[in-house]
């Protein structure tokens, strides 16, 4: 039978992790998602299935584990690949052109980064879904910062933030209902209660989004070049209002709570149905000369930009640039980066070396605040170490709960630190699922948003405190579980295993 690793053997893959991370920025700076850091987290899955074997596993198991373990992420593969292809057909279409230029008309840069933040969190609560809000939304808005020659890193982490707060707060959230159901607690009694961190924090990221455009330059160089712009998007597309209704179809869906793949799929359908009646010019031009019926050369283009990147074509570099995007294969890489970080994750897991770092970490948490703060930090080091944000709700939530009845917390205290850190972190982590994919549907790398995305990581901190501080801390009491379920749970709990 397997033994149990020590501490030291636990750490020690996460230490070759840090090592060759850091060692792959350094060599390689902005490319270092593109093939060095799913290098680096391969060999740290590598030295953690050896020790795996040292412990007594078999390589078939921990191979096992880690096909299992990848598995886990197809779902977010499934997703990236129709987000690919919904880009594509939406930038051919003009849809994103369109969202772009009456944005442009009516947002300003002074409040562009607060307005930002306010309109994905309005469709991300409508929605329930983060990952939907970034890939429509977000896609369009960071068009119009890139036209308004604002940085694309604040502009990010606006959206981001926004984005996860209305998911945070929504009942349509998967993440949303996930942490309640490990905390045993009730959906709404968990939403109310994280409106205590969850309103300042994003009342300090609006703060600060104000204060950053308050203090925004613009030059006439930029004026004239959005003037520029929008006389290419006007001159390269027929633009008009009607060709947002595939936005708010896909938004409409997801409301109806369709699960997001089929969702989007539609929406990429839509995309290249729209371009091929609003947009010919555009797709012909993209496919090029042939001696193909027209209707078939429409159709090519359609599929031509479902799985590889549209190449516009405007007349405006810049434009060109910001518009050339899209298609399955544009999601190779960062699916390439979540499959190895989920490798490295699941041989972390099936060794046990998981386990025994929260353990220590638990054993470590005397008070109320310190247990808090080791649910915060267990579920960041998920984030980091297994890469997927589910992860970090599931196995704290699973290893806690028990620990904070035997202590006489009211389970919504467990449900909320799960969701301060396990959800709002793993967007913080370029090669966790949500930070991977928010890279590359916003076309800005992870470390690029990751200072400003201020609403992810205020939230956790403000959560601390109040665990330290007592604020809004519940106790106990005869209406939150009954004394059945409070033994039930001192039994399960590890102390009484």
């Amino acid at each position: 039978m397997p033994s149990k690793p020590s501490l030291w053997q636990s750490l020690f893959p996460v230490g070759v992790l840090v090592l060759l991370l850091v060692a792959s920025v350094n060599l390689f700076g902005e490319d270092a998602s593109y093939g060095p850091n799913q290098v680096a987290l391969i060999l740290s899955g590598v030295v953690a299935a050896l020790i795996g074997l040292k412990l007594g596993f078999s390589w078939k198991t921990m191979q096992e584990a880690m096909v299992k373990g990848v598995s886990l992420s197809m779902g977010a593969v499934f997703i990236l690949l129709v987000v690919g292809a919904l880009i594509g057909t939406w930038i051919l279409g003009g849809i994103v052109p369109t969202m772009m230029y009456y944005g442009l008309q009516i947002l300003s840069p002074q409040i562009f980064y607060t307005a930002c933040c306010i309109i994905c969190a309005i469709v991300a609560i409508v929605s329930g879904s983060s990952w939907t809000t970034v890939s429509t939304i977000g896609i369009a808005l960071v068009g119009i910062a890139a036209a308004f020659e604002l940085h694309l890193g604040i502009a990010a982490g606006a959206i981001i933030s926004g984005a996860y707060f209305g998911d945070k707060l929504s009942p349509l959230s998967d993440t949303t209902n996930l942490a309640p159901a490990m905390a045993g607690t009730e959906l709404f009694t968990h939403i109310r209660h994280m409106l205590w961190t969850t309103v300042p924090s994003i009342t300090i990221a609006l703060i600060a989004f104000t204060i950053i455009g308050f203090f925004q330059q613009t030059s006439n160089a930029s004026s004239s070049g959005l003037t520029e712009v929008l006389d290419a998007l006007e001159n390269s597309y027929n633009l008009g209002v009607h060709l947002l209704i595939p936005v708010l179809i896909v938004l409409g869906l997801i409301y109806k709570k369709m699960p997001a793949f089929p969702a989007l799929l539609i929406g990429a359908l839509l995309g290249g149905i729209t371009a091929m009646i609003f947009q010919q010019h555009v797709v012909l031009d993209f496919v090029g000369s042939s001696d193909m019926p027209r209707i078939v050369s429409l159709f090519k283009g359609f599929w031509i930009v479902m799985f590889t990147e549209f190449t516009a074509n405007t007349g405006n570099e810049a434009l060109d640039s910001l518009l050339t995007r899209g298609g399955m294969s544009s999601m190779l890489e960062t699916i390439w980066l979540i499959i190895s970080a989920m490798m490295f994750g699941a041989a972390m897991e099936k060794a046990g070396m998981l386990g025994v770092i929260t353990e220590r970490i638990l054993s470590a948490a005397q008070s109320t605040g310190s247990l808090i703060l080791a649910t915060l930090s267990t579920a960041f080091g998920l984030n980091v170490i297994a890469s997927d944000q589910y992860i970090s709700i599931v196995i704290p939530g699973r290893m806690y709960r028990a620990e904070y009845v035997k202590r006489g917390l009211d389970p919504k205290n467990l449900s909320r630190a799960l969701e301060d850190s396990g959800t709002l972190t793993s967007v913080l982590v370029p090669w966790n699922t949500c930070g991977a994919f928010m890279a590359a549907a916003l076309g800005v790398p992870t470390l690029y948003y990751l200072p400003f995305a201020f609403f992810n990581y205020t939230n956790p901190f403000i959560s601390a405190i109040y665990g330290f501080t007592g604020f809004t801390i519940v106790p106990l009491s005869d209406e939150n579980v009954s004394e059945t379920d409070f033994n039930d749970e001192i039994n399960s709990s590890p102390d009484h295993a």
